[in-house]
């Protein structure tokens, strides 16, 4: 498969102090503060091990117990229990290899070996928390709670191990449970497996792929046939739309597979089953101002949103999922869209879903008027969108860098660092915001820098070479800008062409001790319900603002620009600049702040907006 552009390993990317540093830092301490036990209780449950007494004697306690045990999802009585644990897996093995943190990987070496005794005990094949009779009752038509998309969680979190720690048992495992599903799924017709694909499958498609690009067996690549989604990518690619009002995130998973099954085998009808979707669940139907979509876990009406708003908007793991879609396409296109589809994603879903004082997750992000986020909590939840959170906040790193040949890309602006090696030469990139510009500074001993907050973001890039090294660095230039951007090489102001955005803007020249300045000018815009467009929310760059409010407000703005009824407020403490605003000759006063700021105040993002005069 070609790719125009490929992403950079983990570890070489790490993240510098800011937020998103602050944000994988809680989610870390939380990965760590689950006990190895709880974590692989189902999994002993079913293998009968040591520990299995002592649940069974547990079952009949008060769940809300807490921390002796994990309940929820994760409830020994729950038919999607163990899930959890592959989330934590693969989380954890990630955490590892993006920040080298040594107790991660071993806690992640010691949850495969007991993975490995598991397996053993149940025979040499079966490494799952659920009994093998959930799947023979799929293949019966009886009714399940997706025994695939649980059992897939495992071998995604083993992959993780195998991919990210390097794990050889984890690979090992892998490959003896894989045969069950060779012999099991070998039994059935191709309109029998059809059936049986029905029932949420998760993205066993996607592992299976995995697996075949490791090792090149033929078995994977026959699995990756059988567990071929043919009633979702047939009408996809004949042009129907079959995802309004169809569960989102059942289908996501199974996209993704289609995207590494094109990667392994460079077979060009899966990657135009993955544009076709994008086309189906983005271009063709939009999304709401955070750039997210889903009511109440499925997908809305093309460009129907009005009637959509609830407490259930947004579900987490659909944000996370279509993440990583969207970096498959940009991967595949160079196309700079994805990055800024990415980028508001991270910001108004997954850092705006995430409890930033306990890492807690929001499973929806409520869009009605005066919502509220209802966090979940460490041992007593486990929800689905609970393991995609902690994935989440392990990739911030994920998305920074992209490289092919002599050029490295420049995709998010997140402080970070990256090391490669171009033409045989050490290349070090270090990212960061300008503190005094942009106010991500949080100390006391600051230089006294701007008199009022300033009107974008401006970012810093220190390029240092071993030896002076022929290469392009292209930065992006996102379509949310507002003015034009300016460039400085080593204190020289260079020139960006003047298009619209968002695009790539390449410095192609001979690096080696070099900084570069990009300041990117904003501002607020609104952003309109499609089907309403009296119904607007508030943007500060690509940041979804939030109203403090508990109730719908109107405002009431200029003709031309509506977003002028905002000024800053509260807009410096200490060392940094804050992000809120207040509107301005309204009726009633009315304070915003940015939607992944909020935690438990009542809020609101679509306001209706009149205008004056009318």
């Amino acid at each position: 498969m070609d790719a125009v552009y490929r992403a950079f390993a983990p570890d070489k990317v790490r993240l510098g102090p800011g937020l998103f540093q602050d944000r994988f830092n809680v989610n870390r301490d939380y990965l760590l503060s689950l006990r190895q036990d709880n974590l692989l209780q189902n999994h002993y449950l079913e293998a009968a091990l040591g520990q299995y007494g002592q649940l069974r004697n547990t079952l009949h306690g008060d769940p809300g117990a807490g921390d002796d045990r994990h309940w929820g999802w994760e409830s020994p009585t729950c038919e999607v229990r163990g899930q959890f644990l592959g989330h934590w897996l693969s989380a954890a093995a990630r955490a590892f290899a993006g920040s080298g943190d040594m107790e991660l990987k071993l806690k992640v070496d010691r949850v495969v070996a007991e993975l490995g005794r598991c397996q053993e005990k149940n025979g040499g094949e079966w490494v799952f928390s659920i009994p093998e009779k959930y799947l023979h009752w799929t293949a019966e038509g009886r009714p399940t709670w997706a025994p695939h998309y649980v059992i897939h969680k495992t071998l995604m979190g083993l992959f993780d191990a195998y991919r990210y720690v390097s794990s050889d048992e984890a690979l090992t495992i892998l490959n003896n449970a894989a045969r069950w599903f060779h012999k099991w799924s070998g039994r059935f017709s191709r309109e029998h497996m059809d059936d049986i694909l029905d029932t949420e499958t998760g993205a066993m498609l996607e592992v299976w792929a995995d697996l075949y690009g490791a090792t090149g067996s033929e078995s994977y690549k026959e699995l990756m046939e059988r567990y071929t989604r043919s009633r979702l990518f047939k009408p996809l690619m004949e042009g129907r739309d079959v995802l309004t009002n169809m569960h989102a995130n059942t289908t996501i998973p199974e996209i993704h597979g289609a995207a590494r099954a094109y990667e392994v085998t460079g077979d060009p009808r899966w990657r135009e089953i993955v544009e076709r979707y994008w086309e189906c669940a983005v271009t063709e139907r939009g999304t709401f101002c955070t750039g997210g979509q889903t009511s109440g876990e499925i997908w809305t009406p093309p460009f129907e949103f009005s009637a959509r708003l609830g407490d259930k908007n947004q579900e987490h793991c659909t944000v996370y999922n279509m993440i990583r879609l969207a970096d498959f396409l940009f991967r595949w296109s160079g196309d700079a869209g994805y990055c800024d589809y990415i980028e508001k994603n991270i910001y108004n879903g997954i850092l705006a879903q995430q409890n930033p004082l306990t890492g807690m997750i929001s499973y929806f992000l409520p869009l009605q008027a005066g919502a509220r986020k209802l966090w979940g909590t460490a041992t007593c939840d486990f929800w689905c969108c609970h393991g995609t959170l902690v994935q989440a906040h392990t990739a911030h790193n994920a998305y920074v860098f992209y490289g092919q040949c002599e050029e490295i890309v420049i995709s998010q602006f997140i402080p970070s660092r990256l090391t490669t090696v171009i033409d045989g030469n050490k290349v070090v990139l270090d990212m960061m915001f300008d503190h005094q510009t942009s106010g991500s500074a949080d100390d006391n001993s600051s230089a006294a820098g701007l008199r009022h907050r300033p009107g974008g973001w401006a970012v810093e890039i220190r390029v240092s070479c071993e030896a002076p090294t022929d290469m392009v660095l292209k930065l992006r230039i996102p379509g949310w800008i507002q003015g034009r951007p300016s460039l400085r090489l080593n204190g020289e102001d260079r020139t960006i062409d003047e298009k619209e955005g968002p695009f790539f803007h390449a410095i192609s020249r001979i690096w080696n001790e070099d900084t570069v300045r990009l300041e990117l000018p904003k501002g607020i815009t609104t952003s309109a319900l499609p089907d309403e467009t009296g119904m607007r929310a508030f943007m500060d760059g690509p940041i979804t603002l939030a109203g403090l409010c508990d109730r719908e407000q109107a405002l009431i703005a200029g003709q031309k620009d509506p977003g002028s009824l905002l000024v800053p407020d509260n807009e410096r403490e200490w060392g940094r600049w804050m992000g809120g605003y207040r509107t301005k000759a309204q009726p009633t006063g009315l304070r915003f702040k940015p939607l992944h700021e909020i935690v438990d105040e009542p809020y609101t993002v679509y306001f209706p907006v009149t205008e004056r005069g009318r």
